[in-house]
């Protein structure tokens, strides 16, 4: 994971990974993150303890709600099982075994026809991962279960599963179950009949990132959850059909919230878009929510649109892994992400099959 400081100096949580962990309550970022405005890189500390004491007190005060809406049981962590390994052989992100955490990379990167012939095969490749993982979700299996699946299908294509060890994330990919906002660990709970699950697949191929995400039914889904799913994926290609060359990166997140709005569904702003390509996270920071900041798309250039919608609170709650994120009501959320390509007559959608 990755922190972005944006003209008005406002820390920025990046999804779908961020580093040396980060926001632990609901209340404002800013105390919490300190950055360096210079270089537009954030040092983030390590807040274990602050995470454990929300967890606890979290958990403490829902023990007589474990059921919410008279039906759907909250989210608890289940058991991880050991971490999965990687051949020697496949290329591995620099990041893997380094002693030092990741960085949002200055500066955006702008990729000449190698390069995007480059992105155009790890995108396709997560494209064509999350889609085979998708398959999987019924009542039942566990996320680990997917987890396993999709580790063991990236390998076989050659390529390394991004999140594995990436700031210590000790599986190859997110599982985000119903009020899960995003960075969930597959574990050894199984869906259940009803659950809507974001599943976010990140590979990394020849060098090149390629990270998607989409949230699937299990099962019989109500109405609500029905509609919070299609209308998050409405935002998400609604704010790519007015991607292009000299396009104000604002108009993304402006674009997203209107349409948001109609249903009066909350749009989660601790988590963001960002560049992506040979690093993880890049410039520039993709925020999903009407803003004023600065910048231009600009041709050649690849980045991650992936809003988060919410039912009821938009405000994250963070487990004492220190990763996954909640909604603090224990709302419905959900969550679709592609990397896109600006070309000359707009976007081009990388992670499609």
């Amino acid at each position: 994971m990755a922190m972005a400081s944006s003209s008005s100096l406002q820390p920025r949580l990046l999804s779908s990974f961020i580093g040396d962990r980060f926001v632990c309550s609901t209340k404002s970022l800013r105390p919490l993150l300190p950055f360096n405005t210079g270089n537009k890189q954030v040092s983030m500390q390590h807040r274990r303890v602050q995470c454990n004491l929300v967890d606890i007190l979290f958990n403490r005060s829902n023990k007589e709600d474990d059921i919410l809406d008279g039906k759907r049981k909250r989210l608890r962590p289940g058991k991880l099982s050991p971490h999965l390994t990687v051949p020697d052989h496949i290329m591995r992100p620099p990041y893997i075994d380094s002693r030092w955490s990741p960085q949002i990379s200055k500066g955006a990167e702008i990729h000449d026809e190698t390069g995007i012939e480059g992105m155009r095969a790890s995108g396709r490749l997560a494209a064509q991962v999350l889609e085979h993982a998708g398959t999987l979700v019924k009542p039942g299996i566990t996320t680990d279960e997917i987890d396993k699946a999709v580790h063991q299908m990236i390998i076989d294509n050659g390529a390394y599963p991004s999140p594995l060890g990436y700031c210590g994330f000790p599986k190859s990919v997110c599982t985000s179950i119903n009020e899960c906002i995003c960075h969930g660990i597959p574990d050894s709970r199984p869906l259940e009949d009803g659950d809507i699950i974001n599943i976010d697949v990140t590979v990394y191929l020849n060098g090149y990132h390629g990270d998607t995400s989409a949230t699937f039914f299990c099962g019989d889904v109500d109405d609500e959850a029905k509609q919070l799913v299609e209308v998050t994926k409405e935002c998400l290609n609604k704010a790519i059909s007015i991607c292009a060359p000299g396009v104000e990166l604002n108009r993304i997140g402006k674009t997203i919230h209107n349409h948001a709005d109609k249903y009066r569904f909350g749009v989660v702003r601790q988590f963001l878009g960002h560049g992506v390509g040979r690093v993880f996270h890049a410039d520039p920071a993709v925020l999903h929510y009407r803003n004023n900041e600065r910048g231009r798309m600009v041709l050649g250039q690849t980045f991650t649109i992936e809003p988060m919608l919410t039912i009821g609170s938009t405000n994250p709650v963070i487990w004492a892994d220190d990763w996954t994120a909640v909604t603090e009501d224990g709302s419905l959320s959900a969550q679709f992400e592609h990397t896109i390509l600006i070309t000359e007559n707009g976007a081009e959608i990388l992670t499609k099959c």
